[in-house]
């Protein structure tokens, strides 16, 4: 493989779990927002991871000819999409937003999904980290076998 496809698909990942990582982040911040732009109460929202496929000449002969590339070639978020889990209705008849009953609707987030989606999201980061030192050592390692 081409350290620069390395350098590629590690950028790709690191742009992705980045992006994750701001989504979780307005989740959490948004946990007990009973208002939101849309009216209502926040709705959670998640990613959707897609891989891509390699856009070169090379890559499209090759598959015509081969099939299908073992190539990684990258991930990206193809989609944003709330979550259709009911919302949290708790009693709160003293709060501007109650209904008529005293029930609250509150936003279907979970504070400890949440953080464990974070952790994993930190970690993938992290490990994609590792995955450029290890490729950055490896490009150094050959310039300097060629002097």
């Amino acid at each position: 493989m081409n350290i620069d496809r390395v350098f590629a698909v590690v950028g790709s990942a690191l742009d992705a779990q980045r992006q994750r990582l701001n989504i979780i982040a307005g989740n959490l911040a948004n946990a007990e927002s009973t208002r939101s732009p849309n009216g209502g109460p926040y709705i959670r929202r998640d990613v959707v991871f897609q891989a891509m496929s390699p856009n070169s000449v090379f890559h499209s002969v090759f598959n015509s000819a081969f099939g299908d590339s073992p190539e990684p070639s990258g991930v990206r978020i193809t989609d944003i999409i709330q979550d259709s889990r009911p919302l949290r209705t708790v009693y709160n008849p003293d709060h501007p937003d109650a209904n008529e009953e005293g029930y609250l609707q509150l936003p279907n987030v979970n504070p400890i999904e949440e953080m464990v989606n974070l952790i994993s999201a930190t970690r993938a980061y992290e490990a994609n980290i590792a995955v450029m030192e290890t490729g950055k050592t490896m490009t150094l390692r050959a310039l300097e076998m060629g002097r």
